[in-house]
């Protein structure tokens, strides 16, 4: 797989590969724009609804082929690897910086140091964030990407992307879910443990959302009671709901989202949506149910 890491590159790409001239649609002898002009170009998006536009309309020829469900949805995050060294986290006090030995790439000394982003900052990325996955994990900067998954063929219909924080899943969960058409009909929304809390499940169902959240037992009392594990609708979306992990494994591997070489939120958040474009027809291609 060839890899196109700037706008140079994909330039170069399109002067001498039939396959990316056939794909613009360009004859053989046309004359190809200056990376500079794409760069300019590309900011101009940046900002802009037409990733969001684009998702939007291969989502309806997806209705149109009735291939969503309108009632079961599935919501999930993952980590975004930020595009900034550990060595540009530096204290928002000068003061308090750790030593260094100096010159242009030198080495830093966080030994005895505590890192924390009250403190700290990221002097290439200011909107990454510092985040431990779990205890036994290590500290990266980082962004959450988040989805909002039907429940019928899995496809991607809501994205979001956040600063990296420890209630960030629940609260672009609850912004994506309010921004579905609201339906006569009772919505269901499956999501993993860490979604288990009092005030997302009482906030979910005050938008007339029944909470399909896996329950976490763990030294606690679970938000989700017997009145909603007993249902079978809560059983079907606790094993539909890991289908959502297929999205971000595509994306992470194939569409080499684990690292991002965009910085902010705005530019990942472009970048997500055309990842969930991008695995959307290739999923619905899967189905045999291609786009028109």
């Amino acid at each position: 797989m060839t890899v196109i890491r700037s706008n140079r590159q994909l330039v170069e790409q399109i002067h001498y590969n039939f396959l990316f001239r056939w794909f613009l649609g360009m004859a053989l002898d046309e004359k190809i724009w200056d990376h500079s002009s794409f760069s300019k170009n590309s900011e101009r998006l940046i900002g802009s609804e037409v990733a969001a536009v684009f998702l939007s309309r291969i989502l309806d020829q997806a209705k149109r082929k009735r291939l969503l469900s309108q009632e079961h949805f599935t919501v999930d995050g993952t980590l975004i690897e930020a595009w900034a060294s550990i060595k540009s986290f530096k204290p928002k006090d000068p003061q308090d910086g750790p030593p260094s030995a100096g010159g242009k790439n030198d080495s830093v000394d966080f030994k005895g140091k505590k890192l924390s982003n009250e403190t700290h900052g990221s002097d290439t990325d200011p909107d990454a964030r510092l985040y431990r996955k779990g205890k036994t994990k290590e500290a990266k900067l980082c962004y959450q990407g988040h989805t909002l998954m039907e429940n019928r063929n899995g496809l991607i219909i809501k994205t979001a992307v956040t600063p990296a924080t420890g209630t960030g899943e629940r609260e672009a969960a609850k912004r994506m879910i309010q921004k579905l058409p609201r339906t006569s009909k009772r919505i269901t929304l499956g999501a993993d443990k860490g979604y288990d809390t009092k005030d997302f499940v009482k906030d979910l169902r005050e938008l007339n959302v029944t909470p399909h959240v896996a329950q976490n037992n763990s030294n606690r009392r679970s938000a989700i009671d017997g009145r909603t594990t007993s249902l079978l609708g809560y059983t079907i979306s606790q094993r539909i709901r890991k289908r959502i992990e297929e999205g971000f494994g595509w994306m992470k591997t194939v569409g080499r989202l684990r690292k991002t070489m965009y910085r902010g939120v705005e530019k990942i958040a472009m970048q997500l949506d055309l990842h969930a474009v991008a695995y959307n027809l290739v999923r619905m291609a899967n189905l045999g149910l291609g786009t028109t």
